[in-house]
């Protein structure tokens, strides 16, 4: 991973500079640990360590996966990154990038159906299981929707299409299953799709609410608390989901235009082996206070 040392990349270097996080930075380095293992080791509560987890991997530099143990599901934490390396002088050519965050109730056209509602940091929106509210005004406050099967489609604005020399496309996003309430074991078959074009699958294995998200609410306690962060990322030889090849479905296969917005499509079809529905987290919700991140990387 290259850094350029500069005022935009001043999560990563405060990241870094907890002996905590460090720490865990170290003992990962020996090999992947779950969250008890790690907490073992540091002497230090479960929670904590998450909270810290959570930062890593907003950094790029942990990531996780949830799967089964002896006692429901357990995460598993490793590095997602070897080595970084940081830059000092000012690239004058090379590399641009172009980043929008989109919050998950602006979407700009839905079909979903019940379990479905939308929740802003501090209420309900609307009335729960009605697919009517979607349409509501105050959706756009939303910062936790969900739905049982269905799409929501977001506009990715063209401003940041500057020119067709594209070297990547990154969509990250905090998402899980639905079930009513929560259920941990819950599989899900999500859908992504751009301009049309589909990019592939990826099963979440729960909807989980056994522990409360690092930024839920106190007020919400009765439902889904977090999800998992994904980051999908289309390049020219094929997409990836977290560093893992998921289709090969290359930037040259997506009608691109300059001028013309991007649409990506979140989807659960009711045709899928597992439709599971799905939870879209949002600023004020689950463990990453994020809405839809979308960063194009140009050559």
């Amino acid at each position: 991973m290259k850094i350029a040392v500069n005022t935009n990349n001043m999560r990563l270097f405060e990241c870094l500079s907890s002996p905590t996080r460090i720490r865990i930075i170290e003992l990962l380095g020996e090999g992947a640990k779950n969250i008890s293992e790690l907490a073992q080791a540091l002497d230090m509560s479960s929670a904590m360590i998450t909270r810290h987890i959570s930062i890593l991997e907003e950094c790029d530099i942990v990531q996780t996966e949830s799967i089964p143990g002896k006692r429901g599901l357990q995460k598993v934490c490793s590095l997602s990154a070897n080595e970084i390396t940081l830059t000092f002088r000012r690239e004058t050519s090379g590399v641009q990038i172009r980043q929008v965050s989109i919050p998950i109730g602006q979407y700009s056209a839905y079909e979903v159906h019940p379990t479905c509602g939308l929740l802003s940091t501090k209420e309900y929106i609307g009335v729960c299981d009605d697919p009517r509210y979607f349409s509501s005004p105050d959706r756009v406050k939303a910062s936790l929707l969900w739905f049982q099967t269905g799409w929501v489609e977001y506009k990715i604005p063209s401003y940041v299409i500057i020119h067709k020399n594209i070297k990547s496309i990154e969509i990250s996003l905090e998402i899980c299953s639905e079930f009513p309430n929560y259920k941990e074991d819950h599989p899900s078959d999500i859908h992504f799709y751009l301009n049309d074009i589909f990019l592939g699958v990826w099963v979440s294995p729960g909807d989980f609410g056994k522990k409360k998200g690092v930024f839920t609410p106190d007020w919400w306690i009765d439902g889904t608390q977090y999800g998992l962060l994904k980051k999908i990322r289309i390049t020219k030889t094929g997409t990836m989901l977290d560093g893992i090849h998921l289709s090969d479905t290359t930037l040259d296969d997506i009608p691109i235009e300059i001028g013309k917005d991007l649409v990506l499509r979140i989807a659960v079809p009711a045709n899928t082996k597992h439709p599971g529905g799905v939870n879209i987290f949002g600023k004020g919700f689950g463990n990453y206070d994020q809405d839809i991140e979308v960063r194009i990387e140009y050559e």
